[in-house]
């Protein structure tokens, strides 16, 4: 560990740590960890030009403040104070090599960056740039779609490989060797480090548009963990597709993606109670759903359907029929049915059909919408995915078929990580147990 000034920032040198400030730590790391991990890797990116020893720094700059917070306290600005130590740690090892730049694969950019010290303190007062940068960078076309989402989750957000993997139903060591391998192809392709320009970006625009969109799917309904959303990711992600927007505002995904996420997002402080449990979407009070949000949303898919429709476009049609409805009870099923035709056209996914049959399921009933579910049960990217077997549940016993329901909420409450879903349908075979 490199030995600083003990009053500067970056000092690795403090105090004991008080025991009794331990959880207020942690908690102040976790916290800090999920806000600021995009911004405090990208900007040191951009500074060793190396992913693998970006990450290296990153991570060093979080387990220092594990203790020196304990002894001085939480920063002000914890993002500021990550990154410094994370910078300096950076220079610290590239001073120690031979040259700056020594013979290894390195990312590049097009533009002159100047002296390192100085492009690190301009890049903290870059936050979007860099995070662009950074998102880009791991969407190259070089790499595959699958990569590039997978590689974008875990150093954007700082997810862990385990939580990546849940998210593309895989197994956990497939997803490692996936971001190693991805990690490994952009320093032997001397991969730019930077944004597109306005010619380039178009191509690359449509798995970035993955990436926000995974990112967005990820926090609205986190894999893993007590809260039911993670608003961090939820809000990055909205962050970026407002400035993909900014930039490409006549490409209809790009205009669709935004409206998706905004007509989702509306109805977030709806989604729970008082007590944190989660509510259906029968069960919300319409009145907390964002108004402003759905408005505006409503807007930009009506711009990206008067073009031509993608997948993003279509869903965040769906999510409109949803809006507009008055009640629950006043939902177009009818309609939503004839969107997922269309969306199950232009993207192909077990997901989406599954989407669709519990669609089916309430237009035309319980018996239908199980036909189709019952339809997926070999789909093997549905094996470990537990909305499947909570949909079933919910139409057996709808259709009066208890012991099956029984069955099937067991399954899916051990195919279910996070714990405010899980309470959700551990309730409801309570209820089939009374």
């Amino acid at each position: 560990m490199t030995r600083v000034d003990p009053h500067s920032a970056d000092s690795s040198t403090s105090p004991d740590a008080s025991p009794t400030r331990q959880p207020e730590v942690a908690a102040a790391v976790a916290d800090a960890h999920r806000r600021e991990w995009a911004f405090v890797l990208a900007t040191t990116v951009r500074i060793t030009r190396d992913l693998d020893l970006a990450e290296e720094c990153v991570q060093d700059a979080y387990a220092q403040a594990l203790h020196r917070w304990a002894a001085q306290g939480v920063p002000a600005r914890p993002a500021a104070w990550l990154t410094t130590v994370a910078r300096n740690r950076a220079l610290d090892l590239l001073r120690q090599q031979s040259t700056m730049r020594r013979a290894l694969p390195l990312l590049i950019e097009d533009e002159h960056t100047g002296d390192v010290a100085d492009a690190a303190i301009t890049a903290l007062e870059e936050i979007p740039d860099d995070r662009l940068r950074l998102i880009c960078t791991c969407a190259h076309p070089a790499l595959s779609p699958e990569a590039q989402v997978a590689l974008t989750l875990r150093l954007v957000c700082g997810l862990s490989t385990a939580e990546v993997a849940r998210a593309f139903l895989v197994a956990e060591p497939t997803m490692a060797a996936r971001i190693t391998r991805a990690k490994k192809k952009i320093a032997a392709a001397r991969i730019p480090y930077r944004v597109p320009g306005p010619n380039e970006l178009p191509e690359r625009i449509e798995a970035v548009l993955a990436v926000v969109h995974l990112l967005f799917t990820t926090g609205h309904t986190a894999p893993s963990g007590a809260d039911l959303i993670r608003r961090d990711l939820t809000e990055r992600a909205t962050d970026l597709a407002r400035m993909l927007h900014t930039l490409l505002p006549e490409n209809p995904d790009v205009t669709g993606l935004l409206a998706l996420i905004l007509l989702t997002d509306a109805r977030r402080e709806a989604r729970t109670d008082v007590d944190g449990s989660m509510l259906p979407l029968s069960d919300q009070d319409r009145t907390r759903w964002d108004r402003d949000r759905i408005t505006e949303g409503i807007a930009l898919v009506r711009a990206a359907l008067a073009r031509e429709p993608g997948r993003y476009a279509l869903q965040a049609a769906i999510a409109a029929v949803h809006a507009e409805a008055p009640t629950y009870a006043d939902t177009d099923w009818a309609e939503i049915v004839g969107l997922y035709d269309v969306l199950v056209q232009v993207w192909p996914s077990p997901v989406v059909a599954l989407n669709r049959a519990v669609a089916v399921g309430m237009a035309q009933g319980p018996a239908a919408g199980l036909t189709s579910l019952d339809e997926l049960s070999a789909e093997p990217q549905l094996a470990g995915y537990g909305y499947l077997p909570a949909a079933r549940a919910h139409f057996l016993a709808e259709l009066g078929r208890t012991r099956e329901a029984r069955t099937a909420y067991e399954e899916a409450i051990l195919l279910t990580e996070n714990a405010t879903e899980r309470a959700f349908l551990a309730a409801r075979l309570a209820e089939l147990d009374a």
